[in-house]
């Protein structure tokens, strides 16, 4: 992964990710399927200038999608819970919503 926007795609704007930033202090990120934890986790500290405690990551799979009689599947993903260590300030990235 050559920079740390290849490897973090976007912030998961959800209810749950919302959830588990107010009170985990985690943050939820979609990052790409060949990133690793170290990866993911030099890249959140490079870019929001945070100390990280822990990366968790999950593979979602694609679903089936239908138009008409023709099917097929959405891409599969990769998401990432980067947890912070106590005591970091949370960035906010939402303030224009």
């Amino acid at each position: 992964m050559p920079t740390l926007y290849t490897v973090l795609r976007r912030p998961l704007i959800t209810e749950k990710g919302m959830g588990v930033k107010e009170t985990q202090n985690t943050l939820v990120f979609e990052v790409a399927l060949a990133a690793t934890k170290t990866e993911v986790r030099q890249a959140v500290e490079t870019l929001f200038k945070v100390k990280v405690q822990g990366v968790r990551t999950s593979t979602v799979e694609g679903k089936e999608r239908r138009r008409g009689k023709f099917s097929g599947y959405r891409p599969d993903w990769k998401k990432a819970y980067v947890r912070l260590r106590d005591g970091e300030k949370m960035p906010e990235y939402l303030d224009s919503l």
